[in-house]
């Protein structure tokens, strides 16, 4: 079967055209960014429609999480509260974030299917529009991170702009792996379920309610948690520690192979999404 026979019958034009194409639809999805933060923000107001406080009822109920495991568990590691609960508070708010938007992922396209199959929108807009809706929420839940980090005085030595770096690599991570979780949920229904339960060993595994320090230096469950370098890189710049080179090396090499597998895959498949919804 010759070359234009073969795309006359199944519609393929060879895997650089298909790149081509993925690339023009990341290339949109730029140009309709104001579009992806409308839904996000619509998502969190109509999930909140008709309550008095809105998202804060998260931030509230977090709050009372992170001072009921941060009194407990430092009485339990012996720990005084000045050092233990803004470790909890930090931990908790930002790897929630993570979970959020990785969990989240999974409904994707799927929350989306009628949009994708009426209009010819990037699909890359229903992924930022993920991200958005999680930085929303956590915009809310620095409510407690300043709040503890003032009360306890960790704002004096916070170094700022380097947990800002952190947080881009956050994003940078979470994102693909927000869209990889939801490409493979558009086929298998299910993935959440199974993203759910990794996730949820995850963040026992991961320093978020107890001081990486008690495993020692190098540990196995430390250095190659990619959860614990994504939330070392934001929560020890907020409390006056530093970041370990190797843990920026880390999260920028799994960035970029990340992003490079995820825009393989969508690039791939990125007509079939359509129709597994």
């Amino acid at each position: 079967m010759d070359t234009a026979t073969h795309m006359l019958r199944t519609g393929r034009r060879g895997p650089l055209f298909e790149v081509q194409m993925a690339f023009r639809d990341l290339l949109a999805s730029g140009e309709r960014l104001d579009l992806a933060w409308s839904l996000a923000w619509h998502d969190v107001v109509s999930r909140y429609r008709g309550s008095i406080l809105g998202p804060f009822w998260i931030t509230l109920s977090m709050g009372l999480m992170v001072l009921g495991i941060g009194v407990v568990y430092a009485n339990l590691f012996g720990i005084t509260l000045k050092d233990f609960l803004p470790l909890v508070a930090l931990g908790i708010v930002f790897f929630g974030t993570m979970s959020g938007m990785i969990t989240e992922g999974c409904s994707t396209f799927v929350q989306a299917a009628g949009m994708l199959s009426q209009t010819s929108l990037p699909m890359f807009t229903f992924v930022w529009r993920t991200v958005f809706r999680n930085l929303i929420n956590l915009g809310h839940h620095l409510v407690i991170v300043v709040a503890v980090l003032i009360y306890y005085g960790y704002w004096r030595q916070s170094n700022v702009p380097v947990a800002v770096v952190g947080l881009v690599f956050m994003v940078l991570n979470t994102a693909w792996l927000s869209m990889l979780v939801g490409i493979a949920s558009a086929r298998f229904r299910d993935i959440p379920q199974i993203v759910i339960s990794v996730m949820q060993f995850a963040m026992f595994v991961t320093p978020v309610f107890w001081p990486a320090n008690r495993l020692g230096r190098h540990h196995v469950v430390l250095d190659l948690n990619p959860f614990y370098h994504l939330l070392e890189a934001v929560r020890a710049p907020l409390m006056g520690g530093p970041v370990a080179p190797h843990t920026y090396l880390f999260l920028a090499v799994m960035a970029a192979v990340g992003w490079a597998l995820t825009f393989s895959i969508f690039a791939t498949i990125r007509r079939r999404i359509v129709h597994y919804l």
